[in-house]
């Protein structure tokens, strides 16, 4: 799909249905016997993109979470958020078992969606930044309780984006331009269990031994993301983050 084509289109569900005509938007069979909360979460309406990351057209979370629509090619925005003590320590969550995708899997901190709401879309990556960090600021206090005063804005830090695909069952799965956020900050935490399982605080070392450990299950993204990339910038966190910051190139992790 041609981002040049598209660009300068309005952004609405009229135009995924005229992009997309054979996607699945009106079935809920897949929902039928899942958390009533995570099925209204399920109503949010997620940006879609093409695969330059360029908004064309918006949807709502089930739609874009649908593996029968990702195998036709729906490609949404996501972020992941990376939060740091004072120690160095990364923060991990295992997701609910109430969650619809990806349910008692373990992941890091925080990992949701920019809405198609004011103040957290963008079409050029400036403005897709502040949106995607403005999100990570109410995800963080959904389902961490974090007060936004303690993650203020201007302490996330961008690195990069990675385009990936990966199912979770049969029915869902993700399909992603997912956003990496950095931050180190010291946090008060009223964790929703409706969101959020377990948390923890784990060292470099720490992390790298709970792979080896099969009792802990993780999510497909940041088991990618750890294999490529986290541990380098994690060894970097205070001294030289710089370097990685603000990469304008997607990486291709399909």
């Amino acid at each position: 799909m041609s981002s040049s084509a598209t660009a300068a289109e309005p952004i609405t569900a009229q135009n995924i249905l005229r992009l997309f005509p054979d996607i699945d938007t009106t079935s809920t069979a897949a929902l039928s016997g899942h958390d009533a909360e995570q099925i209204r979460l399920m109503d949010e309406v997620c940006i879609v993109t093409d695969e330059n990351d360029i908004p064309i057209g918006n949807a709502s979370k089930k739609t874009c979470h649908l593996m029968t629509n990702i195998d036709k090619g729906l490609l949404h925005r996501a972020f992941s958020v990376f939060l740091f003590d004072d120690q160095n320590r990364l923060l991990l969550q295992q997701r609910a078992t109430e969650k619809i995708t990806f349910p008692d899997l373990w992941t890091n901190t925080c990992c949701s969606h920019p809405l198609g709401i004011p103040g957290e879309t963008g079409s050029n990556l400036t403005d897709s930044v502040e949106g995607v960090k403005r999100a990570a600021q109410r995800k963080l206090q959904h389902e961490l309780g974090i007060d936004p005063s303690q993650v203020p804005l201007e302490k996330f830090h961008f690195l990069t984006r990675i385009h990936y695909k990966a199912p979770s069952n049969g029915e869902w799965g993700e399909h992603e331009i997912d956003y990496i956020l950095f931050i180190k900050a010291n946090v008060d935490m009223k964790v929703s269990e409706n969101e959020v399982r377990a948390t923890r605080y784990v060292s470099a070392d720490e992390l790298k031994a709970l792979f080896d450990d099969p009792s802990y299950k993780f999510t497909p993204w940041f088991r990618l993301i750890c294999q490529h990339m986290l541990f380098e910038w994690w060894a970097h966190l205070d001294s030289g983050l710089e370097k990685y910051t603000n990469e304008t190139e997607i990486r291709r992790m399909l």
